[in-house]
Protein backbone atom coordinates (compact mmCIF):
# COMPACT_ATOMS: atom_id res chain seq x y z
CA UNK A 1 0.00 0.00 0.00
CA UNK A 2 2.82 2.38 0.90
CA UNK A 3 4.43 1.72 -2.52
CA UNK A 4 1.22 2.67 -4.37
CA UNK A 5 0.99 5.96 -2.45
CA UNK A 6 4.64 6.81 -3.18
CA UNK A 7 4.22 6.11 -6.91
CA UNK A 8 1.01 8.17 -7.02
CA UNK A 9 2.68 11.14 -5.32
CA UNK A 10 5.71 10.86 -7.61
CA UNK A 11 3.60 10.77 -10.77
CA UNK A 12 1.44 13.70 -9.66
CA UNK A 13 4.53 15.82 -8.94
CA UNK A 14 5.94 15.11 -12.43
CA UNK A 15 2.73 16.51 -13.95
CA UNK A 16 3.02 19.77 -12.03
CA UNK A 17 6.64 20.19 -13.09
CA UNK A 18 5.45 20.56 -16.70
CA UNK A 19 2.69 22.99 -15.67
CA UNK A 20 4.89 26.09 -15.55
CA UNK A 21 7.79 27.79 -17.25
CA UNK A 22 9.47 31.13 -17.08
CA UNK A 23 10.34 34.36 -18.85
CA UNK A 24 13.39 36.58 -18.36
CA UNK A 25 14.88 39.69 -19.97
CA UNK A 26 18.09 41.66 -19.51
CA UNK A 27 19.96 44.63 -20.90
CA UNK A 28 23.28 46.23 -20.01
CA UNK A 29 24.33 49.28 -22.03
CA UNK A 30 25.72 52.76 -21.34
CA UNK A 31 22.33 54.07 -20.12
CA UNK A 32 20.82 51.27 -18.05
CA UNK A 33 21.28 47.82 -16.64
CA UNK A 34 18.29 45.65 -15.80
CA UNK A 35 17.09 42.11 -15.43
CA UNK A 36 13.52 40.93 -14.91
CA UNK A 37 12.03 37.45 -14.59
CA UNK A 38 8.79 35.67 -13.78
CA UNK A 39 7.26 32.24 -13.68
CA UNK A 40 4.48 31.58 -16.21
CA UNK A 41 1.78 28.93 -15.89
CA UNK A 42 0.73 26.84 -18.83
CA UNK A 43 -3.02 27.13 -19.24
CA UNK A 44 -5.57 29.40 -17.55
CA UNK A 45 -4.44 32.27 -19.79
CA UNK A 46 -0.79 31.90 -18.78
CA UNK A 47 -0.69 34.20 -15.73
CA UNK A 48 2.68 35.12 -14.27
CA UNK A 49 3.85 34.53 -10.73
CA UNK A 50 6.85 35.61 -8.67
CA UNK A 51 7.72 38.53 -10.97
CA UNK A 52 10.84 40.38 -9.85
CA UNK A 53 13.62 42.51 -11.24
CA UNK A 54 16.26 45.17 -10.74
CA UNK A 55 16.87 48.32 -12.75
CA UNK A 56 19.77 50.76 -12.55
CA UNK A 57 19.78 54.05 -14.47
CA UNK A 58 23.51 54.71 -14.77
CA UNK A 59 23.25 58.46 -15.47
CA UNK A 60 21.31 59.22 -12.27
CA UNK A 61 23.41 60.38 -9.29
CA UNK A 62 24.24 57.92 -6.52
CA UNK A 63 21.63 58.07 -3.77
CA UNK A 64 18.93 59.37 -6.12
CA UNK A 65 15.65 57.46 -5.64
CA UNK A 66 15.32 56.91 -9.40
CA UNK A 67 18.82 55.46 -9.89
CA UNK A 68 17.88 51.98 -8.64
CA UNK A 69 14.45 50.38 -8.80
CA UNK A 70 13.38 46.99 -7.54
CA UNK A 71 10.38 45.43 -9.26
CA UNK A 72 7.93 42.96 -7.75
CA UNK A 73 4.68 41.24 -8.77
CA UNK A 74 2.50 44.35 -8.58
CA UNK A 75 4.78 46.26 -11.00
CA UNK A 76 4.13 44.01 -14.01
CA UNK A 77 1.27 45.97 -15.56
CA UNK A 78 0.92 43.90 -18.76
CA UNK A 79 2.59 41.07 -20.58
CA UNK A 80 2.17 39.16 -23.81
CA UNK A 81 3.84 35.89 -24.74
CA UNK A 82 3.15 33.78 -27.78
CA UNK A 83 5.31 31.85 -30.22
CA UNK A 84 6.33 35.06 -32.02
CA UNK A 85 6.50 37.89 -29.47
CA UNK A 86 7.27 38.64 -25.83
CA UNK A 87 6.13 42.02 -24.54
CA UNK A 88 6.31 43.40 -21.01
CA UNK A 89 5.11 46.69 -19.55
CA UNK A 90 6.52 47.36 -16.08
CA UNK A 91 5.59 50.40 -13.97
CA UNK A 92 6.81 51.57 -10.55
CA UNK A 93 6.12 54.79 -8.65
CA UNK A 94 8.60 56.41 -6.29
CA UNK A 95 7.25 58.80 -3.69
CA UNK A 96 9.60 61.56 -2.57
CA UNK A 97 8.06 63.86 0.06
CA UNK A 98 4.78 65.05 -1.51
CA UNK A 99 5.71 64.30 -5.12
CA UNK A 100 5.51 61.17 -7.19
CA UNK A 101 8.14 60.06 -9.66
CA UNK A 102 7.90 56.93 -11.79
CA UNK A 103 9.70 54.61 -14.13
CA UNK A 104 7.97 52.69 -16.90
CA UNK A 105 9.85 49.97 -18.75
CA UNK A 106 8.37 48.68 -22.01
CA UNK A 107 10.01 45.62 -23.58
CA UNK A 108 9.05 44.65 -27.16
CA UNK A 109 10.70 41.57 -28.67
CA UNK A 110 10.28 39.04 -31.45
CA UNK A 111 11.51 35.48 -31.50
CA UNK A 112 14.81 34.82 -33.23
CA UNK A 113 15.00 31.14 -32.26
CA UNK A 114 12.84 28.85 -30.15
CA UNK A 115 12.67 30.37 -26.67
CA UNK A 116 14.95 33.31 -27.62
CA UNK A 117 13.50 36.81 -28.05
CA UNK A 118 15.42 39.92 -29.12
CA UNK A 119 14.18 43.47 -29.42
CA UNK A 120 14.05 46.94 -27.91
CA UNK A 121 13.31 48.46 -24.52
CA UNK A 122 12.01 51.94 -23.82
CA UNK A 123 12.49 53.31 -20.32
CA UNK A 124 10.43 56.38 -19.43
CA UNK A 125 11.63 58.20 -16.29
CA UNK A 126 9.50 60.94 -14.76
CA UNK A 127 11.25 63.11 -12.16
CA UNK A 128 8.86 65.76 -10.74
CA UNK A 129 11.77 67.85 -9.37
CA UNK A 130 13.42 68.02 -12.80
CA UNK A 131 10.14 68.84 -14.60
CA UNK A 132 10.64 72.63 -14.66
CA UNK A 133 7.88 73.19 -17.25
CA UNK A 134 5.47 70.95 -15.30
CA UNK A 135 4.46 69.37 -18.60
CA UNK A 136 4.60 65.82 -17.20
CA UNK A 137 6.82 64.51 -19.99
CA UNK A 138 9.26 61.80 -18.94
CA UNK A 139 12.82 61.38 -20.17
CA UNK A 140 13.07 58.35 -22.47
CA UNK A 141 15.98 55.96 -22.86
CA UNK A 142 16.03 53.24 -25.52
CA UNK A 143 18.22 50.26 -26.26
CA UNK A 144 18.49 46.60 -27.13
CA UNK A 145 17.18 43.83 -24.89
CA UNK A 146 17.42 40.05 -24.99
CA UNK A 147 14.83 37.75 -23.45
CA UNK A 148 14.08 34.11 -23.10
CA UNK A 149 11.08 31.91 -22.38
CA UNK A 150 10.54 28.27 -21.60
Amino acid sequence: MRGIICVTVLLSSVGTAFASGGIWCSADDTAVEFQVEAGVTRGMGGPTFNFRGDLEVKARPAGDSLRKTVFEDSNLAQYWLDGKELRLNIYREHQVADTYNHVELAILTKTSDEGVYDGQYTLAIYDAAADADKDGKPVELKGKVSCGAE
